[in-house]
């Protein structure tokens, strides 16, 4: 049983029974669900994920007037919930943290922001991290009467705002242009082949940004970036298998059949780019595409800022 469908069923079976008989004057105001770290919350978790910090658990989600209230009662009425359910029993390692259990909503969310209220300027969006707003969106909500939960969730799922995101391309396009089609192919020639290797992988990380960019999608913790392109609609699946022959093919051998397919993925996003209008540039070279895109910021602050700065 995935991790997520398991906590809901454990839920709904003591969690909101308990919520409704010992606090029934605020069970309309608390959310409850499962967001944040771990495979569990994206789905992506199988029977290896199970060793640590997996298992029959959620959140409870309160605003600070009821968390004041309430919240180390409603905390100590869940740690009487029972460990066990559906034959599976939570594992918990404190180098994890608190994943389950109760919260203050806008402490949760800093968590993953650093803020104390949604993001607001582009100054507050900038400093924020691809993989903490992937953890801090992904999930389920199991049940949010008052809406106040999902209120905040739904401003991060908005996505970054244009001037940022056209400043997170254009910045990818410099770094996946310089460190795959420039620097891992002349790494290669030198018979640089730990170079190589961190070129390549710096191309992938790269490359994969730009599709979750392309697709307005917040890109997860590098363990699971390549997996998610499954899920993307836009180039998602085309290229997924694509990043994965990278990594099969023998380095020491010719480098033209590897350059090759480093060369197409390049060229599909470029592709891509120009049909969103991001760059009408008609070069295969990504980083002829950076500049072009940083120019259409329209903050001058911003739009001022090395093109390669993220």
């Amino acid at each position: 049983m995935k991790g997520l469908h398991l906590s809901e069923k454990y839920f709904f079976e003591y969690g909101f029974d308990m919520l409704k008989r010992k606090f029934p004057a605020y069970a309309d105001r608390v959310a409850a669900g499962l967001v944040g770290e771990g495979s569990d919350c994206f789905g992506y978790d199988d029977e290896v994920s199970r060793d640590h910090d997996w298992g029959p658990g959620f959140c409870f989600w309160l605003n600070a007037q009821d968390f004041k209230a309430i919240g180390d009662a409603l905390q100590s009425e869940y740690e009487l919930l029972p460990r066990s359910f559906a034959g599976y029993t939570r594992v918990t390692t404190p180098q994890s943290g608190k994943r389950t259990g109760v919260f203050e909503i806008n402490s949760f969310y800093a968590r993953f922001t650093g803020l104390a209220h949604t993001p607001e300027s582009l100054s507050e969006w900038r400093v924020l991290r691809d993989d903490f707003l992937a953890a801090a969106t992904n999930g389920k909500v199991f049940s949010d009467p008052s809406g106040a939960f999902s209120k905040y969730r739904e401003a991060l799922k908005s996505f970054y705002p244009r001037d940022i995101r056209l400043k997170r391309i254009a910045a990818r396009c410099m770094s996946a242009g310089q460190s795959g089609q420039y620097n891992f192919t002349r790494c290669l020639m030198h018979k640089e082949y730990v170079a190589a290797h961190q070129a390549l992988g710096e191309f992938i990380k790269a490359s994969i940004s730009l599709v979750f960019l392309l697709n307005h999608r917040y890109m997860p913790f590098y363990k699971w970036m390549h997996r998610a392109l499954q899920g993307l609609p836009v180039l998602g699946q085309r290229l997924y298998p694509m990043f994965e022959s990278l990594v099969f093919y023998d380095m020491h051998k010719s480098p033209e059949p590897l350059c090759e397919p480093v060369e197409t993925i390049a060229k599909i996003i470029i592709d891509e780019i120009r049909a969103q209008g991001l760059s009408d540039i008609k070069s295969d070279f990504l980083l002829d595409h950076g500049p072009a895109i940083h120019q259409k910021i329209s903050n001058a602050d911003l739009r001022c800022q090395d093109v390669m700065s993220d």
